[in-house]
């Protein structure tokens, strides 16, 4: 059998494109804690994978420049995703609302949308500068709450969010949310349906809406995690002045600001 060098190189070509696509999927599993089922690992002909460990051996730089573009292209799909986000809260303001809870003036040329975590110490400091703002320039805000749980660190980070919803199903979001940030060390079944009492809410609705809460929660973290928010409290405003991430500090000042 003839061997032509062309034909070499085309196939040591196809092995090194393999061996960068092989140990990037590798690398991004372990990323995002992901691992192949055992039934697909089995498929990989063990001596394609020698022969593709041993190009990643004599070829490392092939490895770091496949991983710098799938960094890139993250990079690219986030930024475009931000944008995306940053036009519709100008141009598409109730598709970004959708069902979430808002408090504020309905007519404020100034929206801030939060993701936040009832369980994060940083957010309940937030929450007392929101209301002092709220109260401060009532014609000027308008606040959208969208959640967070960061139940990786957070144990009732998800139960309280949760809680929060069902009893937003009666119209008592905002007084729950106050509830749960003044309460924060006491957070727990116990204190869930203290509120609910004090707040005089149908029980039976309230604990039956706690098992139909989770679609909503779920939709506010993948919105989270396409604009690549890490952590809480996380704020995106949009006013005449300035529209894009900002930082709690720099609120009011974009509140005066605004005519």
């Amino acid at each position: 059998m003839s061997f032509s060098m062309g034909t070499f190189f085309d196939s040591f070509s196809l092995l090194i494109e393999y061996a960068r696509t092989w140990l990037v999927i590798s690398l991004i599993s372990l990323v995002v804690t992901w691992s192949f089922p055992a039934q697909a690992a089995s498929r990989i002909d063990p001596q394609l994978e020698q022969q593709v460990l041993q190009i990643i051996r004599e070829h490392p730089e092939a490895i770091i420049e496949s991983v710098q573009a799938y960094q890139q292209l993250q990079q690219q799909e986030l930024k475009q995703a931000q944008q995306a986000f940053i036009q519709d809260l100008k141009t598409n303001l109730q598709t970004v609302i959708g069902e979430s809870p808002t408090t504020g003036s309905t007519k404020s040329k100034t929206v801030l949308i939060e993701f936040s975590d009832f369980q994060c110490p940083y957010c309940a400091e937030a929450h007392k500068t929101l209301k002092e703002l709220l109260v401060k320039y009532p014609d000027k805000l308008r606040l959208v709450y969208k959640n967070l749980p960061l139940v990786s660190i957070h144990a009732e980070a998800l139960p309280s969010a949760t809680a929060a919803w069902a009893a937003y199903q009666q119209g008592k979001f905002w007084e729950y949310h106050d509830a749960l940030f003044t309460n924060q060390k006491q957070l727990g079944q116990a204190l869930y349906l203290d509120i609910a009492k004090k707040l005089k809410l149908d029980l039976g609705k309230f604990k039956h809406d706690l098992s139909l809460a989770t679609p909503a929660i779920t939709k506010d973290i993948q919105l989270a995690e396409k604009l690549g928010v890490a952590g809480t409290p996380f704020f995106v405003i949009n006013s005449p002045v300035f529209s894009g991430v900002v930082q709690l500090a720099n609120i009011e000042k974009i509140l005066t600001d605004t005519k």
